[in-house]
């Protein structure tokens, strides 16, 4: 192992950074076809569509995807557990990198079951889902909405994109007061307002109203989706989005962590997905570059048995969303060009782990997530490294940590340290 890798003047400390590819899915999973996305694959078709010319974009990228730091710690033999193609690299995997794939067990493919399955804790109980329709909230949940939320009415009401539905409404928003409210295929209400019009802080009231109406319903996440502009053809959505999640059921790796003394430092959406339980700090920032500052900033800040808890969101909702191949293999490729900082600061006793939440394929139909198996690549000093195999479930992920980390095995998931040569950490 290089120094400059593994920083081996450190004395050992246990702790662990788990970074989420926000729906960086790698295909294969095996009930794709029940959620209609039998051969959905966002890495492959990524690297199908630059191979043959089809993601190139002036200014941004061109040519095949370059990923080579990713490949470095395994994303190739992850693709190929999970689908079983063979994907052609000549980067060598580094020393003590491990890698592997994981299915998800919970129910649907939303980000709060693959985040909270991630840290430990599967979803076994089907979410509740608006159909749709014109309108597609029920009569009774819009009127407690207007009442209880002490505003002239709604606007939307259907399913739509975010972006496209301010700027459709954009503009009545703002002359009537009227809140914007749509829903997506995810177990989700999102509310749009203007910052200054509305007010951000009315919003975040509302959004809490709107939490509580819709628990009975098993509605998974209100998000509060606040924007500037004046015109619809100058809206924008604005970073202070906010996630108002159902505290998970059962303790996670994160509340497990938090009794035990450690501190887990979320960054990007982690604590509003988590209900903002088990978690000592949020640090948020605007896009993926500006989160990976965070996530470097955390790293440094980590004490023994910290864990920090990283999500890239940008690669769902800026591009896996909205079917931009290109931008999706450019955010990708920017991602990868600095992850040799994140890997310059692993010093031993520490364990990175990449991975993702579900898929979301760019060249797929429709502007759904899709049910994909996950990559699980890292690396960790005092670890032999090697293959992992397909884990049975992403909260083999949560209990490596934990075992990583010194915490007693949690119900759900198996640890794989012991098939990599790894031992629990002495935090």
């Amino acid at each position: 192992m290089s120094d400059w890798l593994f920083g081996m003047m450190a004395p050992p400390m246990a702790r662990a950074f788990l970074f989420v590819l926000d729906s960086f899915g790698i295909g294969g999973a095996a009930d794709a076809e029940r959620y209609g996305d039998a051969g959905a694959n966002t890495f492959g078709h990524i690297a199908q569509a630059c191979a043959e010319g089809r993601a190139d974009r002036e200014g941004l990228r061109s040519g095949p995807l370059a990923v080579p730091n990713m490949i470095s710690l395994g994303l190739a033999g992850a693709a190929q557990t999970a689908t079983g193609l063979t994907v052609d690299v000549d980067t060598p995997l580094l020393g003590a990198s491990f890698h592997g794939a994981a299915q998800e067990v919970s129910s649907g493919k939303d980000t709060p079951s693959g985040h909270w399955e991630i840290a430990g804790l599967p979803v076994r109980f089907d979410w509740g889902y608006f159909p749709d329709t014109v309108p597609t909230f029920p009569a009774e949940l819009t009127g407690a909405i207007i009442r209880e939320g002490n505003v002239p009415g709604i606007l939307g009401d259907c399913h739509a994109p975010g972006t496209e539905i301010i700027e459709r409404f954009g503009e009545e928003h703002i002359r009537t007061g009227k809140p914007i409210c749509y829903t997506s295929v995810d177990s989700v209400l999102q509310i749009a307002a203007h910052e200054t019009h509305f007010g951000l802080e009315r919003l975040y009231e509302l959004c809490l109203t709107v939490r509580r109406l819709v628990d009975r319903l098993k509605i998974g996440r209100v998000i509060a989706r606040p924007f500037v502009g004046e015109t619809s053809a100058t809206f924008q959505r604005t970073h202070n989005r906010r996630d108002y999640a159902v505290p998970p059921p059962e303790p996670t790796l994160l509340d497990r962590l938090t009794e035990r003394g450690s501190k887990v430092i979320a960054v990007g959406k982690i604590g509003d997905i988590f209900a903002h339980r088990g978690i000592a700090e949020v640090r948020k920032a605007g896009g993926n570059m500006a989160m990976f500052d965070k996530a470097l900033s955390a790293m440094d800040d980590a004490g023994e048995g910290d864990l920090v808890f990283a999500n890239f969101v940008e690669f769902d909702t800026e591009f896996g969303h909205r079917r931009d191949v290109a931008g999706y293999a450019g955010a990708l490729e920017a991602f990868d060009r600095r992850l040799p900082e994140a890997l310059s600061r692993i010093k031993p006793g520490d364990l990175l782990i990449l991975t993702a939440d579900h898929g979301n394929d760019p060249t797929w139909r429709g502007t759904d997530h899709t049910r994909e198996r996950v990559p699980v690549i890292g690396i960790g000093p005092g670890v032999k490294g090697g293959d992992i195999g397909l884990r049975p479930t992403f909260a083999d992920i949560g209990e490596t940590v934990a075992d990583h980390l010194g915490l007693a095995p949690g119900r759900h998931g198996t640890s794989f340290l012991a098939t990599i040569g790894g031992h629990a950490g002495t935090a």
